[in-house]
């Protein structure tokens, strides 16, 4: 049965905020979540590496919530997408279950990376200790993205639907009004449009119709990309 299938499963992979929706989940759901987590006796991944991109709701930690969930948690954030140092390859594991640390280090030093690189490690707390102004910055401008996206679709492209990101900087947008076939799709983006986007397919089918935007760039960047699908669109 199910629930025999769902006491099977020992691990759980958490996504908060959600990637690629843009979801920031209430304490209230992380706690129900919990509930289940513990019940189920899984050890829960929390990945909150875009904790940092909230526009509406508050961000939970997850190993915040209560005792017994900060000892089954493994959270995971990194500066890379703050502060756009994903080339240093450097990121934050923090747990608090002596038990699980001792397992996780055991794996890490087992498969031979457990050096971090000087320049990494330097950056990472350079990042943390003096980039709020940065960040602060960040913000408003990818604010500004959002609702540039959201003016040009309902001005341009009515049959394209912005999915209002809750947090993230990645936009989820319902192309379904089109009527086009994944491959349709796929075909307008990619060979018409001369765009590469992420297909809502990669996360399953039920991400067909829907695709996965990254609006951390310039405006300029996604005037030029909006105005090509404009143009693709409008010769269908």
């Amino acid at each position: 049965s199910l629930l025999e299938d769902c006491y099977q499963v020992k691990l759980f992979f958490l996504c908060s905020p959600h990637n690629p929706v843009g979801r920031v989940w209430t304490r209230e759901e992380l706690t129900q979540l919990g509930e289940i987590c513990e019940r189920l006796d899984m050890i829960v991944i929390s990945d909150e590496i875009h904790q940092d991109f909230v526009f509406q709701g508050k961000h939970q930690v997850f190993a915040a919530i209560n005792e017994k969930l900060k000892n089954r948690t493994i959270t995971c954030t990194a500066p890379s997408k703050t502060f756009n140092v994903a080339g240093l390859q450097i990121s934050n594991i923090f747990i608090s279950n002596p038990e699980l640390k001792h397992k996780f280090k055991k794996e890490i030093a087992a498969a031979g990376y457990s050096q971090l690189n000087a320049l990494g490690l330097t950056a990472c707390e350079a990042a943390y200790r003096y980039g709020e102004d940065w960040h602060d910055q960040l913000m408003e401008y990818l604010k500004e993205n959002i609702r540039f996206v959201r003016t040009y679709l309902e001005d341009n492209l009515p049959e394209i639907k912005l999915i209002e990101p809750e947090g993230t900087y990645l936009i989820w947008l319902d192309f379904r009004g089109l009527g086009l076939s994944e491959q349709e799709r796929e075909e307008l983006i990619v060979k018409k449009a001369g765009l590469w986007l992420d297909s809502g397919a990669m996360f399953g089918s039920i991400g067909e119709g829907f695709e996965r935007i990254n609006i951390a760039c310039p405006r300029s960047v996604i005037m030029e990309a909006l105005d090509q699908l404009k143009i693709a669109v409008k010769n269908l």
